[in-house]
């Protein structure tokens, strides 16, 4: 898929996690710690667009991987303590699952380019 598929899925993930968190009372914490990683990804996306070598290209991706890696376990700590529900979580789940999965694909084509 395109980057332009991938930032533009980043970009409304980041919004759907803003909007998660408006709804999270009393936890100010976690409601960071989603929202910092949540919008981290689609950042570091749009980032590696202009990134001054294949290396910092493939360092910008991974960092984008990392932060939805956290940002899923983020949702499942929230889903478990009852802040969000069930239903609520696999939406966000889901489509973070297909962000990671682009980008997993997205940095394994820039390594094997770079060879």
């Amino acid at each position: 898929m395109s980057e332009n598929k991938l930032a533009d899925l980043s970009t409304d993930f980041a919004i759907e996690i803003l909007k998660l968190t408006e709804n999270i009372k009393g936890h100010y914490a976690l409601s960071n710690q989603l929202e910092r990683s949540g919008t981290s990804i689609g950042a570091n996306i749009r980032e590696a667009k202009y990134a001054h070598s294949r290396a910092d290209f493939i360092s910008k991706l991974q960092i984008s991987l990392k932060e939805c890696y956290e940002t899923e376990y983020w949702i499942e700590v929230a889903m478990r303590a009852d802040i969000i529900s069930n239903e609520m979580a696999k939406g966000i789940l889901h489509d973070c699952g297909v962000i990671r999965r682009m980008l997993i694909s997205s940095v394994n084509t820039a390594k094997e380019n770079a060879k």
